[in-house]
């Protein structure tokens, strides 16, 4: 949230944070004051989340991972997760996803993660840059990985998981090339919310497989 205050730089016309200060603070996340200049030279407020676990000097707070799996004689099919998230009240459909560790980087984290969350083991083929979760909420930063899974590998073909104490993930299997129709499926039946990035790219296949020249319908 925004709000202006007392103008003392003016002159600025330079859009930069003066100052943050800390409102609360838990064990994960803390919440901020950010003081900040806007391009008009106004001086503004803003109210920020932040994590508590960034560490100094890092590329990015975690990882998101886009695990493709490749069998023989069978579609490919995107490895996804299932759990419920307290903040949302309800379960959620995700990609894969983690915090990196101190001094790993995001490759790592990711394969560690997938393998944690799903027992697949893969081998990373593409990263995206640095990018911006909820920019108006919080400064948290990602990773998507892209990995591929061989599904014909014998430690793949009856994955199991590496969860930790208290951490609850179904994976599900969901088939690249019917990947929107499925999450629709997967809306329609249960009380679940997708994954905001997830149901992009899910919208990028469908164009990309039916309609190349079209937008992909979204269903009401």
């Amino acid at each position: 949230m925004s709000s202006a205050g007392e103008n003392p730089l003016k002159a600025s016309s330079t859009p930069h944070v003066v100052k943050e200060e800390v409102i609360a603070a838990g064990k994960w996340i803390k919440l901020e004051k950010t003081t900040y200049v806007d391009p008009s030279g106004n001086t503004r407020f803003w109210e920020t989340a932040k994590r508590t676990t960034r560490q100094a000097n890092t590329i990015a707070d975690g990882v998101g991972i886009f695990a493709l799996l490749k069998r023989t004689l069978h579609k490919d099919c995107v490895v996804m997760v299932k759990q419920f998230r307290p903040p949302m009240g309800c379960f959620t459909l995700e990609f894969p996803a983690g915090l990196i560790d101190e001094d790993e980087t995001a490759e790592a984290a990711a394969l560690r993660e997938l393998k944690e969350e799903t027992g697949y083991k893969g081998e990373v083929v593409g990263v995206t840059p640095v990018t911006c979760l909820d920019p108006g909420l919080s400064n948290c930063t990602t990773k998507i990985v892209m990995v591929n899974i061989n599904g014909d590998d014998p430690e793949n073909i009856n994955p199991t998981q590496q969860l930790g104490d208290g951490e609850f993930v179904d994976v599900i299997l969901l088939p690249l090339n019917e990947f929107q129709s499925k999450i629709d499926e997967l809306l329609t039946k249960e009380n679940i919310i997708v994954d905001s990035k997830v149901y992009i790219y899910a919208m990028g296949m469908t164009q990309a497989f039916s309609k190349p020249n079209e937008l992909p319908v979204l269903k009401q």
